[in-house]
């Protein structure tokens, strides 16, 4: 696939998360061909969310939901603009540095699928819940 070179790119985190104002004037990101691009939980978890608080993702960006936790992991799918998320169970991983300032930890919204915790607004810096097998 060619890649027009002449196209600015917006200033992405090493996330890959967005902010709104650079997103309105560019096209839509790349997302793998088969990824899911509704943040739609999964059947199986979708019955159970209830059980688990919501958390909004930073406003004004849009941010990948990865396979594992870091960027190194594809992308499945992602989170649009006012995006909220239960959080399952988080892992450490890779370093993010975020809106909500840098932090290893990896919240997982669904069944092997994991956001920065420096783009949820938890309430906390720390650990809000247990940590994934």
């Amino acid at each position: 696939m060619a890649v027009d070179e002449s196209t600015t790119a917006p200033t992405a985190s090493s996330n890959g998360a967005e902010s709104a104002s650079t997103v309105d004037t560019l096209p839509e990101p790349v997302v793998p061909e088969g990824a899911k691009t509704l943040a739609v939980e999964p059947a199986g978890i979708a019955a159970l969310s209830y059980e688990y608080p919501r958390y909004p993702i930073a406003p004004g960006y849009r941010v990948y939901v990865r396979t594992g936790p870091g960027t190194n992991y594809a992308p499945v799918r992602l989170l649009p603009v006012g995006a909220m998320v239960a959080v399952y169970c988080q892992k450490v991983g890779e370093r993010v540095s975020g809106p909500y300032g840098s932090s290893n930890l990896w919240d997982c919204i669904s069944a092997d699928e994991y956001v920065s915790d420096a783009y949820v607004h938890t309430g906390s810096d720390g650990w809000i819940a247990t940590r994934c097998s």
